[in-house]
């Protein structure tokens, strides 16, 4: 990928760096030629960033151009937000006073350089601040009340760095383009670049480290460049073309901060936010299921219970889910009206609604992945030896699983699949992994999972190497699709 500084002046960037070519703004914006330009990484470095400025509309077109702009008009506005502020300052407010601790000054500028801060004790401060606000030069102000508070954040240019500082910012940048992903590439350079998220010390992961390397190869051997990353790598999702998160998504999480990030900047991305939203709360599904005629368990979303309102709707044994309910967490199973009060009374002290929801007890439940609105792959999910779900968490705080049994899809019944091809059309055209209970003929959607599980030796049992082939190509196809402009 061609990396290019763009600056207001020749002067404002006077620095040497391997591999990063100098552009003037009003060359960027006026020279045709750049718009035919494909795969260019734009650090942004006009003096202004205010609206119609050069800097404004630099990171406009770099985006219009489908280049890569640094930062993003998203990531101006974001610094503008005074919401997203508070926010940040609320979520580093730890870090924030570990940080700055001892300060005598009522008041206090950070100057953030691509990620690093002249202070060590800063550091961790500074590329935090970077990943949740990815600008190449960037200026932090914190004012001291009862505690530090963060104030301001804005992105600046090269004039606004003191000289004193131009050696540091010279070895920050040099640092930061030396890494692999800004390095010179070779004949057979990747077409296309893919960040998996992944968490390594997560218990519930949805893809082991087995299944995640064959990601890798599968990726690899269709052209793509494939990258693990962390929470950490929030900053670079820029680099990419695509992201594949790897990571149990919640709404309220970094997986679904990463997704927006990815998705404002043109990456193609799995799990996209929206259908993190709506797959991970059971309020939507319960509506969508309705609405589409998805078939599923009786199911009444309320915001208090009432028991004889309960046995006249699902009735007694049932079962009680959370909104945003996931891997058997949540999820609980009410067997008389005692049981139901107390534990109605301990969700619902968390989220204004719940769902009650028909128990409807199977030796397994079915999931079916689809993937672009196809069936991908089945599997039975057997419940755990005397219990009701697939997953159980001990009193030892572990976890025990029932048996995966993979499934042929043509030995699926054709009517399952529909059902759960219907269901997954309410969420979204991703990668979902649907649940469906099997009732004699009846066949029962309890809930469509963004994010499923995909682990070496269950899920891709039948497909083996084939199936990371095919989310692969599924990337594949949809990067293309919007170089050529046929899809948004």
């Amino acid at each position: 990928m061609r990396t290019i500084a763009i600056v207001s002046k020749p002067a404002d960037w006077p620095l040497d760096l391997p591999g990063v070519e100098v552009v003037l703004a009003r060359d960027y914006l006026t020279d045709a030629a750049w718009t035919k330009e494909r795969a260019v990484r734009v650090f942004n470095l006009c003096r202004s960033y205010r609206y119609q400025s050069e800097g404004y509309y630099v990171s406009l077109l770099a985006a219009a151009r489908r280049h890569r702009p640094s930062p993003s008009l998203m990531t101006v506005l974001d610094m503008k937000s005074r919401a997203l502020v508070r926010a940040a300052d609320e979520d580093l407010d730890d870090l924030i006073q570990r940080s700055l601790e001892g300060l005598r000054s009522e008041r206090f500028e950070l100057s953030v350089y691509f990620g690093r801060n002249l202070a060590k004790r800063h550091d961790r401060l500074a590329r935090t601040l970077f990943g949740l606000f990815p600008a190449p030069l960037v200026r932090a102000v914190f004012q001291r009340g009862e505690r530090w508070r963060l104030t301001s954040v804005a992105p600046i240019g090269f004039r606004d760095v003191p000289e004193s500082h131009h050696e540091f910012l010279q070895e920050a940048a040099r640092e930061y383009f030396s890494r692999p992903r800004y390095q010179a590439r070779a004949s057979r350079a990747p077409r296309y670049h893919l960040a998996i998220l992944h968490d390594p010390a997560e218990e519930l992961a949805p893809s082991d480290a087995k299944a995640l390397a064959r990601f890798r190869t599968a990726g690899q051997s269709l052209g793509f460049g494939v990258e693990l990353i962390q929470r950490d790598d929030y900053s670079r999702i820029g680099e990419f073309d695509a992201l594949f998160i790897r990571e149990t998504t919640y709404v309220n999480h970094h997986t679904f901060r990463f997704a927006q990030r990815a998705e404002s900047e043109g990456l193609v991305v799995i799990d996209d936010p929206q259908s993190i939203l709506r797959a991970t709360n059971k309020v939507f599904q319960a509506e969508a299921f309705e609405l589409a005629r998805v078939p599923c368990p009786k199911t009444w979303v309320t915001d208090q219970v009432d028991v004889e309102e309960v046995k006249r709707r699902v009735g007694l044994p049932c079962v009680l889910k959370a909104p945003d309910s996931a891997f058997s967490q949540g999820v609980v199973k009410c067997a008389d009206a005692e049981e139901l009060m107390q534990k109605s009374a301990e969700l619902l002290s968390t989220s204004d609604l719940l769902l009650v929801q028909e128990f409807t007890p199977s030796d397994f439940d079915w999931r079916i992945g689809v993937l672009g609105g196809e069936a991908l792959y089945a599997c039975r999910y057997h419940m755990v030896s005397g219990h009701w779900q697939i997953v159980k968490k001990t009193q030892g705080g572990n976890y025990r699983y029932g048996k995966v049994e993979p499934v042929p899809l043509e030995e699926v019944p054709e009517r399952l699949v529909q059902v759960a091809l219907k269901a997954a059309g309410t969420i979204g055209d991703g990668l979902y992994g649907v649940d469906v209970k099997q009732l004699g003929k009846r066949y029962l959607v309890t809930e469509v999972n963004d994010n499923p599980n995909l682990d070496a030796g269950c899920e891709d049992a039948i497909l083996k190497d084939e199936l990371y082939r095919r989310i692969m190509l599924w990337f594949l196809e949809r990067i293309e699709e919007r170089k050529r402009g046929d899809r948004p």
